[in-house]
């Protein structure tokens, strides 16, 4: 919910957030934007890991609430930065145009829709979440680029509201890059893929473990490009660049990091976030882990805020019957 102050706690917010537009409208950093409903952090880590390579990054603080984190960061920005990402999360109608005042992302990227923060306490329903999610695409100028997950049908949805460039990510070979999902490989030292760019395949090899990551490093991959050539094809020596800053990333705590359990066991840690798309992620990976010889045990728990709780925990329950595990808590 957007925050309401009063008093002096009012004066001082709403000076920072004033201060803060001021500061941003003056620089001429490169502006990316990040929102959906999954995928937003392990997307920004991978986008700003790659782009320090580059030159001086700016981006929003993982653990703070977006509605301080917008203008707290919009006050580090300096002349010589030259990328400044932000993450915005929304979760109650009104919060993107709030964060949009302070925030006018170049690139945007649109990571996917799952119906999380849809329960009425929230935005309600997956359409009014879809509605407030695709406003940071409609203030995308003519000549910047939206990155939309062409695998997901609510953002391709989006299309028609979009007026700057659209280059897509995904598993088709109709997208702008994407990969094969039958030849992505994961284990518990990481995930393996090749990214296809037109005529030209990238192997990417990355710590980071899951299915889903393939999605994020296409996300980085775009931007990168972006960034360097505006669309334009790579040379061999940045290419080998970005692989090697792919190759270089760790698993966020919480997000599938591998920790060491009781009696040589692993947990794959994927408990700091769920909603329906992220949990089916985090299943497919567990099993296609390439480790022989191992039992795989799920442990799940209620996911929150979700409208037609009983639907979704339904379909997942579904979905889990299919899957090849050994146990299930």
């Amino acid at each position: 919910m957007v925050y309401k102050a009063s008093g002096i706690k009012k004066i001082f917010h709403d000076t920072r957030r004033f201060l803060a537009q001021r500061n941003v409208a003056s620089k001429k950093a490169l502006q990316i934007g990040i929102t959906g409903s999954q995928g937003k952090t392990n997307t920004t880590y991978v986008i700003t890991s790659i782009l320090e390579n580059l030159g001086e990054t700016i981006v929003t603080d993982t653990n703070l609430d977006t509605t301080f984190n917008v203008p707290i960061t919009g006050l580090k920005v300096k002349h010589s930065t030259q990328f400044l990402i932000w993450e915005l999360g929304i979760d109650h109608p009104g919060e993107m145009a709030y964060h949009l005042q302070i925030a006018h992302p170049h690139i945007g990227i649109m990571t996917g829709i799952s119906p999380v923060h849809t329960d009425k306490e929230h935005m309600g329903s997956l359409e009014q979440l879809i509605i407030e999610k695709r406003k940071m695409l409609e203030v995308l100028p003519q000549n910047g680029f939206a990155l939309l997950n062409w695998d997901d049908a609510n953002v391709r949805g989006m299309v028609p509201f979009v007026k700057a460039g659209i280059l897509t990510f995904g598993t088709s070979n109709d997208c702008s890059v994407w990969v094969d999902i039958n030849t992505v490989v994961t284990s518990l030292s990481g995930t393996a893929m090749d990214i296809h760019d037109g005529e030209t395949v990238i192997s990417i090899k990355t710590p980071l473990i899951g299915i889903h990551h393939i999605y994020n490093v296409m996300a980085g991959y775009l931007v990168f490009k972006i960034a360097l050539a505006q669309g334009n094809d790579l040379s061999a020596a940045n290419i080998q660049l970005f692989q090697e800053c792919v190759a270089k990333l760790q698993p966020l705590q919480g997000r599938m990091s591998a920790e060491p359990g009781p009696r040589g066991s692993v947990f794959l840690n994927d408990a700091l976030r769920a909603n329906p798309t992220s949990t089916r992620f985090g299943l497919q990976t567990l099993v296609s882990l390439q480790e022989q010889g191992v039992k795989k045990i799920a442990v799940l728990a209620e996911m929150g805020e979700i409208d037609k709780t009983e639907e979704e925990h339904t379909k997942l329950g579904e979905y889990i019957a299919t899957l090849p595990l050994d146990y299930l808590v």
